[in-house]
């Protein structure tokens, strides 16, 4: 029995004696490989007379500290005198395991709070990190978010939609701020979050910036823009992209209508305006439309005058293929993804800087992108050469 079993033996029944052998048993095996690693660089071993005069020898050794599962361990990294040996035993200026590194950036990404985080890598893997520890991992995602903000986009969207959540954040005092975002979908069916931005509140001025930097970024052609009813946001469109043609959500027109009508007469009045967009084609729909007018101006004249007013832009999505239409009517596609925005910040409560907000959001729009890379829109692929034919 070597001594090592018999260290084992002895601790067996004492799971911190067990971790604390098992701690020096790893630091060792490390430290060899490490001079290993030089003696196979050096082609000789430790004072070696073959090594006389070769050009190179050692040169004493620095000290890190590396995190294990049983606990930290002090490990000494030699060195050469020409500077040119580089070992491979342990990763560059690393003290945790790139696994652990990566499951806090996942688990911070689905909205687990720094400290929960810190809590939960402890009871696993028995590695301490602390919230701030925590957090500057986390922190190695800003350069990544701010290259997603600046890489060139596609030259084409056939349809691009637009819509802003609000999520907490902390700017002195605590306030809920409005997330702009955009997702399109390209000519091929393949969709991805274009951007974001983050500003106190929705405004058109806001809007109008993001779409000029599209512009900018590349993005040259957009056949359809889909929105909710933001005042000004038709002409914005107009002013970077003047061939593009706009649908107005119809799921937000209904919510503006069910809030002017009342409750009694909602359901009916609702089961009436569906019908607007479960039409075969374009007249049967204007059909329909105007029948409700009919049915509903002489209780809700403002209502009715309303629909009016906006009525080219809440049936654009008929001038394309049935296959795609039940895609394009309404903003629905963007809400999914605010809503799963919203779920996985729900835990954190309220974002301490608009840095931490920007980064939380640029890891589940990289995310999103990965997901659905080369995955084509329900419906898109069945038309792709005819959506291909609105652009130059």
């Amino acid at each position: 029995m070597n001594d090592f079993t018999k260290d084992f033996a002895q601790a067996l029944f004492n799971p911190d004696k067990i971790n604390d052998l098992l701690r020096k048993e790893l630091q060792q095996a490390v430290n060899n490989l490490l001079e290993a690693e030089l003696t196979a660089f050096l082609g000789y071993d430790p004072y070696a007379r073959n090594g006389w005069n070769t050009g190179n020898s050692r040169n004493g050794a620095y000290f890190r500290k590396v995190d294990t599962q049983f606990g930290p361990i002090e490990v000494q990294v030699p060195r050469d005198r020409n500077g040119q040996f580089h070992q491979h035993t342990l990763p560059d200026y690393k003290q945790h395991s790139d696994i652990l590194e990566s499951m806090i950036i996942k688990l911070y990404s689905k909205g687990v709070t720094t400290r929960e985080i810190a809590d939960l890598i402890e009871k696993m893997y028995g590695s301490h990190y602390s919230p701030a520890q925590v957090s500057n991992i986390s922190k190695q995602m800003i350069p990544k978010v701010e290259a997603y903000h600046k890489r060139k986009l596609s030259d084409k969207f056939f349809c691009v939609y637009l819509d802003a959540t609000y999520l907490p954040l902390r700017r002195e005092t605590f306030e809920r701020e409005a997330v702009y975002i955009a997702i399109g979908i390209k000519p091929n069916g393949h969709k991805e979050v274009i951007d974001y931005c983050i500003a106190p509140s929705e405004n058109i001025e806001i809007w109008s910036e993001m779409l000029k930097g599209f512009k900018r970024r590349g993005l040259e052609q957009v056949e359809l823009f889909l929105s909710d009813g933001v005042v000004g946001m038709k002409e914005a469109i107009c002013q970077s992209y003047p061939k593009a043609h706009f649908q107005r959500c119809l799921v937000h027109v209904m919510r503006n209508i069910c809030a002017k009508v009342r409750v009694d007469d909602r359901e009916k009045i609702m089961n009436e305006f569906k019908q607007v967009h479960q039409q075969t084609n374009k007249e049967m729909a204007v059909q329909v439309l105007h029948e409700f007018y009919q049915n509903w101006e002489k209780a809700y004249k403002n209502v009715v005058r309303d629909l009016r007013q906006v009525e080219p832009d809440l049936l654009t999505f008929y001038n394309y293929p049935k296959q795609i239409r039940a895609s394009i009517y309404s903003t629905n596609m963007i809400e999914s993804f605010n809503n799963v925005i919203k779920r996985k910040a729900k835990p954190k409560a309220e974002f301490p800087t608009e840095q931490s907000l920007d980064a939380f959001i640029g890891i589940q729009a990289m995310s999103y992108n990965d997901r659905y890379f080369n995955r084509i829109h329900k419906g898109f692929g069945q038309v792709q050469d005819t959506l291909e034919s609105y652009f130059d």
